[in-house]
């Protein structure tokens, strides 16, 4: 099968120059390097992606802890059982380092039993030995700060891998411990992700305690790019319209891929409510099944075109798939490319779990946490000898104006293209905007393209290196605190995972016909960043907000050139850092009011209406706009403010009658807060 009916929403190339995989004289590859020049942070956080080596870069960092700053202790807290191997013993010395890592097996407590009276207690009994060195999970770790207070853990490195599951929110136990530990300031930490953000939109730490951390960032871009091997990467969704995934699965899944499947959690709506038949079905997508191997418990199952292949069921609950789940950790799994071809998971084979040649990681239904969304992506992602492409797909149900769900089927969709727009996000290279002004030069390290730098004219820098565009925008604020320094820098894809969640200006972006971009841009995007970020004074928000309105809308204008650009691999590789330099070279003048005027979800839907069936985005339509609101008087003040702004650029108040549709919007605004006051003036 050669055809997949999926249509890719972004597919990203990359150079392949295998720069991610190069080792120093340490044995550190450049994610781990950069990591260890900053080992001398007591409060660092590590943002990379899955397979960057984030594990091995706390070796590093905490082996310098423990012999050169004092630290006694380091304890590795993981959230779940299945990662702590990725801490096992590793001979560090064999490849130039100065120590090796070591755990007693006692103090890996995601594999031993606890021998102290329970885990917690083993935590006890490790603070009162001479070890250096203990592995547990977070839970473990939260009940031991429970029953044995923060002060215990003084002069410790906290490692904290998958930060993610941290939260801010009071209710987050481990979140709460770990404000307690900053209080107190007795400890080191190391924060580890491959997704700062949590799939619930609830801030990671408040602000107060992130101003603490270091950051040092890797992004998807450096690490692809710097692959020998993998050189492109599709992400897409398909809808189906049977009602029943299993009979349309096959238009997606090919037997010949090295292929995740996720199947979807029985209580969502794609669900078929019998996790084993689903199973079965997706046997009979393959092929005809021939049995299954004794020796790794894989089933076996002849394709149409005669090819026996082997298919790992992780949804089977009995004795059987701890013999499967073992298989898959055999040193086999990572070294032969045909020992495995299909894996069939529910809630596993997700967060950390790693099969270097998977291809296709397919998931069934949406997934509401874009965080899991990106760790099944990391899934595919992993670099193998002959794997050049990898693909993403989400396979969801197409909403039925029938249903009485139609509402979360609409809900469902919206938070798949979300996902989607998000991704599209991570996986460009970085931003860097600066203002054009009158004294703004060429920055060294980055290219210009075939014209050189134009002292008069727009200017986009690439550095392939560090995977980095330095653009010029005229009337661009700059960030002035450093709070506002670090988000512009390294914070930007928060922000942005803020907007593409937040329902009403999707919606709206999407389906209103009659929307002004400037109500997403600038009243939509502005409030987002006040929500988020209340320390910061007004211009530094302005700044914010200006800066991931313009890193959005740039990279949903590229994507759009070049898909339609791109012909032959030589222009793919380029086609994305072609893309934007073309979108800011088009323009006579590369503005902040160019950039506001854009509807940031144009091409999302453009892309939505190619793979949706025409009669059922009418549907979605539908639903969305018989739920239009009218203004709010939120909505009127910040409408006010802009107007007022409006007024000191141009010496006037905006007008009603106005041609220009943001015009009108903001005098809208305005006549509804006097519309109000004589409401309330006249009782």
């Amino acid at each position: 099968m050669t055809e997949h009916k999926s249509i890719p929403s972004v597919s990203v190339n990359y150079a392949s120059n295998g720069s991610s995989k190069k080792s120093n004289e340490l044995g550190m590859r450049v994610m781990q390097e950069r990591a260890y020049e900053k080992r001398g942070e007591q409060y660092l956080l590590i943002k990379s992606p899955p397979a960057s080596g984030k594990s091995r870069a706390l070796m590093f960092i905490a082996l310098d802890k423990l012999n050169n700053q004092g630290v006694k202790k380091a304890i590795v807290v993981v959230p779940e059982k299945s990662i702590g191997s990725s801490f096992n013993n590793e001979p560090l010395t064999k490849h130039g380092f100065y120590w090796d890592w070591e755990v007693v097996p006692k103090w890996n407590l995601c594999n031993a039993p606890g021998e102290d009276g329970g885990k917690v207690n083993s935590v006890k009994a490790f603070l009162d030995s001479d070890d250096q060195v203990l592995v547990c999970t977070h839970a473990t770790f939260r009940f031991a700060v429970d029953r044995f207070g923060v002060p215990a853990f003084d002069d410790c490195l906290i490692a904290v891998d998958e930060f993610h599951h941290v939260s801010a929110n009071p209710d987050n136990k481990l979140g709460a411990h770990l404000g307690e530990f900053i209080t107190r300031d007795k400890v080191h930490v190391v924060a580890m992700t491959g997704s700062y953000f949590r799939g619930d939109a609830e801030a990671v730490l408040s602000p107060e305690d992130e101003a603490n951390f270091e950051t040092v960032t890797y992004t998807y871009y450096e690490q692809l790019n710097g692959y020998e091997y993998l050189k492109s990467l599709d992400i897409g969704y398909y809808f189906y319209s049977s009602g029943d995934y299993t009979h349309e699965i096959r238009e997606v899944l090919d037997p010949s891929e090295k292929t995740i499947v996720h199947i979807p959690h029985p209580a969502s709506r794609e669900s078929q409510k019998d996790k084993y038949s689903e199973v079965e079905r997706i046997f009979s997508a393959l092929g005809d099944w021939e049995g299954s191997d004794d020796d790794t418990g894989f089933q076996l199952i002849r394709t149409s075109e005669g090819k026996l292949i082997k298919v790992a069921d992780l949804v089977d609950d009995d004795p059987k798939r701890d013999k499967v789940s073992a298989a898959l950790k055999r040193p086999e799994a990572k070294s032969s490319r045909d020992f495995v071809d299909v894996i069939i998971a529910l809630g596993m084979a997700k967060e950390g779990f790693d099969w270097v040649w998977c291809e296709h990681a397919l998931t069934v239904g949406y997934r509401s946490s874009l965080t899991e969304i990106i760790q099944i992506i990391g899934r595919a992602t992993r670099d193998a000898e002959g794997k050049t492409r990898a693909r993403f797909t989400n396979l969801i149900a197409e909403p039925d104006a029938s249903e009485e769900a139609v509402t979360d089927a609409v809900n469902d969709t919206l938070k798949a293209i979300a996902a989607s727009l998000l991704m599209e996000q991570v996986l460009t290279p970085k931003f860097n905007f600066t203002p054009k002004t009158p004294t703004s030069g060429p920055q060294e390290g980055f290219d210009y393209g075939e014209e050189g730098y134009n002292p008069k004219g727009n200017n986009v820098g690439f550095n392939e290196e560090t995977g980095q565009f330095q653009i010029e925008i005229n009337g661009l604020v700059a960030p002035k605190s450093d709070s506002a320094k670090r988000i512009c820098q390294e914070d930007l894809n928060e922000v942005i995972t803020a907007f593409v969640q937040d329902k009403a200006a999707l919606e709206r972006g999407l389906f209103d016909e009659e929307v002004v971009p400037e109500e997403l841009t600038q009243l939509k995007m502005g409030k987002i960043v006040k929500d988020k970020y209340p320390e910061l004074d007004a211009e530094d928000q302005e700044a914010v907000r200006q800066h991931a309105i313009a890193a959005f809308n740039i990279t949903q204008q590229a994507k759009d050139i070049a898909n339609d650009g791109a012909d032959g691999e030589a222009s793919a590789n380029t086609a994305f850092v072609d893309g934007v330099r073309k979108f800011a070279m088009d323009v006579r003048e590369l503005d902040v009011d160019l950039i506001d005027r854009i509807n940031p979800f144009s091409e999302a839907y453009a892309i939505l209406a190619k793979s949706m069936d025409e009669e059922s985005l009418k549907q979605v339509k539908a639903v969305i706009n018989s739920k239009k609101v009218k203004l709010t008087e939120e909505e009127a003040r910040e409408l006010a403010t802009r107007a007022v702004q409006f007024k000191r650029e141009r010496g006037r108040l905006p007008d009603i009658t106005a041609a220009d549709p943001w015009e009108r919007r903001m005098a809208e605004g305005i006549a509804f807060l006097q519309r109000k006051v004589m409401e309330e003036s006249n009782g």
